[in-house]
């Protein structure tokens, strides 16, 4: 699970007998051309820099840190690199770990075994155990409670862990990719992350651009969601209008590649022709153009993340679940958020 180079993958594909080789070899060879319907879609130079890059490290085993904002597809460059690996073949686990219930995440994430705790019947396999010689995604890392990080850090350094009420240690043999949305140096800073365990993540990193670094995409991403949603919503639209292509390229998206699918989604199901028409695609988040271009462009990440949240509570009218659901966050997330901002004394204005 921890670097072994592309050293690893040549002597695992010489070592064992003639038949494990070959299985072994016909999954090399067969892992790029089944990545292919998995490729992220994105046309621009950095995109296309950080679909290569992904591709490389794929080739290792070595943990990877996928950074960037929300919504900008860091789930997706995980399977990508799941995809182009010689795990293709095995399992595929995401963990959201901003979803897990403080009080069971370890129980989830290792396993435990039969009355380890109340209500503990009979053992359970744990997701790490489930992804066994595969690849294991835990999403949103810095969710993970400030305890529970010591004993994932273990899992990374000796490759073992033992279940909930079990004292047989384990082995790993998953690959781990973690994701952050948040500047992971900066928690670890204000002491909301281990830093021996940030230094573990961060040993191949790729740090994903925002949908406003990357404004050449919008148009074949467009393209994307659109034959996606109408075979999905059983309706026939052929393509988009020049003034709602128009809209979608000049339109700044702070909520990224999730907000521009779940608008297209929605017009999809709203559209009655043949072409998806401006007035299909609705005023997605009108509040945000209350803002310059200007001021949008003097903020830094952190501010329009922060800027967008409060914007769109005060469009829920403070019903966080609601508010959570249209930024594709969890409601947990959101409160941590909305902590945090507290902390550093923003004032939250909800209409």
């Amino acid at each position: 699970m921890y670097p072994d180079s592309n050293q690893h993958n040549c002597s695992k594909a010489t070592g064992g007998g003639v038949a494990e080789n070959l299985a072994e070899l016909q999954r090399m060879l067969a892992a790029p051309v089944i990545a292919q319907q998995y490729r992220p879609v994105g046309d621009s130079k950095v995109m296309q820099e950080v679909i290569e890059c992904a591709q490389r490290f794929a080739q290792s085993s070595a943990t990877v840190l996928l950074t960037g904002e929300s919504g900008t597809g860091k789930e997706v460059i995980a399977r990508w690199i799941h995809q182009c690996s010689v795990r293709a073949e095995r399992p595929y686990v995401r963990v959201n770990c901003a979803a897990l219930p403080e009080s069971l995440i370890e129980s989830e994430l290792f396993g435990h075994e039969r009355g380890a705790f109340t209500g503990a019947t009979q053992e359970r396999v744990g997701l790490i155990a489930s992804a066994e010689d595969g690849t294991i995604l835990l999403d949103e890392i810095s969710e993970i409670p400030i305890g529970m990080q010591a004993k994932l850090l273990r899992v990374l350094e000796e490759e073992e862990f033992q279940r909930v009420g079990g004292d047989e240690s384990r082995k790993v043999r998953a690959r781990v990719i973690a994701t952050s949305n948040r500047r992971l140096v900066d928690e670890v800073r204000n002491g909301r992350f281990r830093e021996d365990l940030y230094y573990r993540l961060n040993v191949l990193r790729v740090a994903l651009p925002s949908l406003r670094e990357r404004p050449d995409d919008i148009r074949p991403l467009a393209i994307f969601f659109l034959n996606k949603f109408k075979h999905e919503s059983h309706v026939t639209i052929h393509g988009f209008s020049q003034a709602a292509m128009s809209f979608l390229e000049s339109y700044h998206w702070p909520g990224n590649v999730r907000q521009l699918a779940n608008l297209i989604h929605r017009a999809c199901v709203v559209a009655s022709g043949e072409l998806l028409h401006r007035c299909d695609l609705g005023e997605p988040d009108e509040e945000l153009t209350t803002a310059t271009s200007t001021e949008l462009d003097a903020l830094t990440l952190d501010e329009l993340e922060k800027h967008f949240i409060l914007k769109m509570l005060n469009r829920h009218r403070g019903n966080k679940t609601a508010a959570a659901k249209d930024l594709g966050i969890t409601t947990r997330t959101l409160s941590n958020k909305l902590n945090r901002y507290e902390s550093e004394q923003v004032r939250l204005r909800v209409a």
